[in-house]
């Protein structure tokens, strides 16, 4: 038996089979995607006080509001993009709690107040999907290494697990134990601690939707997007590399590292070049780190 289901993988391969055949193949996705039935998005409240960081330079114009909304991976709620909205519209963390524990000095317990009180910072960030489509989105949240700081890491720290809600009640394919939930994915202590990586609390000024990844999720611009999980609830540091979700089910397909580069394709497709959501079908070259280079590659030379 097939650790993920088979109708799942032909969806996500029918779409993936869209983008890396043309342009045209993909053109027509989009489109599809922009004139389906869309449900009501209520407004999220807008977030006060963040400032704006401008240290990380994006050349592209953003992606609408719009489309981020309507376009997203959530496989607890949906195997398919544009019906998460619906799926995840009543989805609540309420109260919710981030707990961040394993090889720190302080374990602590923190709450969506807590978060709110921290320095809040806008950043604009390209968002590349192993899928080899992009968008250009602004976050608003807080660099992950000072929430890592609370707990004090220890010196023998080497990973950060993030773990994800589960919920069975508010997501039914949870209940599916050919998938390994709660979602959970991991970085290296030096990727965590870098100052690229964030934890959003908002986009576009607004609180996440849920479809989004509310309340709270991770957002590690250099790498493939599902390094980021949505909705997460804890944070351990291990001194072992933690296993994660895509890459239980697919090894060779979704590596534990799993930076952006044109020259190493995915089993099934290239990466040499990525589709802007909502452009229409716009294909860029892919860039090395996604663009972050500057930030990011010293962590990989030997």
């Amino acid at each position: 038996m097939s650790l993920t289901d088979e109708s799942d993988y032909k969806t996500r391969r029918r779409f993936l089979t869209s983008l890396g055949v043309g342009t045209a193949a993909a053109v027509a996705t989009v489109a599809t995607v922009r004139h389906l039935r869309r449900p009501r998005i209520t407004p999220q409240p807008r977030i006060a006080g963040f400032a704006s960081n401008d240290t990380f330079p994006v050349k592209r114009p953003l992606t609408s509001e719009e489309t981020v909304l309507r376009f997203n991976n959530f496989y607890e709620f949906a195997a398919d993009k544009r019906s998460v909205v619906h799926h995840s519209r009543s989805f609540r963390l309420d109260p919710y709690t981030l707990v961040i524990d394993g090889l720190v000095e302080r374990p602590v317990a923190l709450g969506l107040e807590d978060l709110e009180s921290m320095p809040l910072e806008e950043r604009v960030y390209r968002f590349r999907c192993v899928e080899a489509w992009s968008m250009t989105v602004p976050w608003v949240g807080i660099p992950l290494a000072s929430i890592l700081a609370r707990a004090q890491p220890t010196p023998r720290a080497r990973y950060v697990t993030f773990e994800s809600f589960f919920d069975v009640s508010q997501a039914p394919r949870q209940a599916n134990d050919s998938y390994p939930w709660p979602y959970r994915e991991g970085l290296t202590i030096g990727e965590a601690m870098n100052p690229l990586t964030f934890v959003a609390l908002g986009m576009y000024g607004r609180f996440l939707q849920p479809q989004n990844g509310a309340p709270v999720r991770i957002v590690v611009p250099w790498k493939y997007g599902f390094k980021g999980p949505k909705s997460v609830v804890k944070m351990t540091l291990t001194a072992t590399r933690p296993e994660s979700f895509w890459h239980t089910l697919q090894p060779t397909e979704y590596g534990f590292t799993a930076n952006v580069d044109p020259t190493v394709p995915h089993p099934r497709w290239s990466q040499a070049h990525e589709i802007e959501i909502g452009s229409w079908g716009r294909r860029r070259p892919t860039l090395k780190f996604n663009g972050y280079g500057d930030w990011v590659a010293h962590l990989y030379q030997r």
